[in-house]
């Protein structure tokens, strides 16, 4: 699967910014993230704070609660989980192509996989903070190769990893 398949995702379940409540936030969508102030860890803010920052692609603006934020990314969470379903599958099949183990892992693949992510994540609407970009695809890319050595080592009778 190519980066550019998942890249849908963010334009189907990431609604429309209205735009930032908080334009010091800029420098949270960097990589690596600015340390947190001192004053952080103490302040009380009442609750909500802030003002509603993205319209829904229902057309309304999110959220007035935090059980309806929750319930959005409960279902987008059902649609990443339904993605890297497809995404293993793929995956599967590439070890299909690969004549040894050592061919398994292609750190110059993982490299190209994981800074198209991040660049991809500059030009998300809304914007998709290069740390959570850079984050998940390394989680992605470690987890994968595992799952193919696994499938690689099963396939040639070694007992490899479990059920098929």
């Amino acid at each position: 699967m190519q980066l550019s398949s998942l890249l849908p995702l963010a334009l189907i379940v990431f609604p429309t910014v209205l735009g930032a409540s908080n334009t010091n936030t800029s420098s949270c969508y960097g990589f690596p993230l600015p340390p947190l102030p001192a004053s952080a860890s103490s302040e009380n803010r009442t609750i909500p704070w802030g003002t509603p920052a993205f319209t829904l692609p229902n057309g309304t603006v999110c959220c007035s609660s935090l059980a309806q934020v929750r319930l959005g990314i409960n279902e987008i969470n059902a649609q990443l989980v339904e993605l890297l379903a497809q995404r293993a599958a793929y995956v599967r099949e590439a070890t299909r192509f690969k004549g040894t183990l050592d061919t398994v892992d292609v750190p110059a693949r993982n490299v190209e996989v994981i800074e198209g992510a991040v660049n991809a994540s500059r030009t998300t609407t809304p914007k998709l903070p290069e740390t959570i970009a850079r984050a998940v695809f390394e989680a992605i890319i470690d987890a994968s190769v595992s799952f193919e050595k696994c499938f690689f080592a099963e396939f040639d009778g070694e007992g490899g990893c479990g059920a098929k």
